[in-house]
């Protein structure tokens, strides 16, 4: 297993751990694996591998970049809406996964 699959495959044990941590008992695995795989190139990089909450630049990058871009919606209040229910449930977590924060931000706008 090459360095970077050893990171994609830790990263993805993160998320899921969180993910348990929040309450998704059953994850799905394929959907999962889409979000981790788009951090490939920046798997070495730790900050591009979690989303800090208190960061206000970063949260609006997550919907800019995720919820409208990848997820399609556009409504910016919704988008935040997730986002923000997203980072409240994830409050008791220091490092959150992005992974395992987009899992449960397409979860929340499901």
């Amino acid at each position: 297993m090459s360095d970077t699959s050893e990171k994609l495959s830790k990263l993805k044990g993160t998320a899921i751990q969180q993910l348990s941590e929040c309450g998704i008992a059953s994850v799905d695995h394929e959907r999962l694996d889409a979000m981790v795989n788009r951090l490939k190139t920046v798997v070495d990089n730790l900050d591009a591998t979690l989303v800090s909450v208190s960061d206000e630049s970063e949260l609006e990058t997550v919907r800019r970049n995720f919820v409208q871009k990848t997820l399609g919606v556009s409504d910016k209040d919704k988008g935040m809406a997730a986002i923000n229910a997203v980072a409240g449930k994830m409050s008791g977590i220091h490092q959150k996964s992005r992974p395992a924060f987009y899992y449960l931000v397409q979860e929340e706008l499901s």
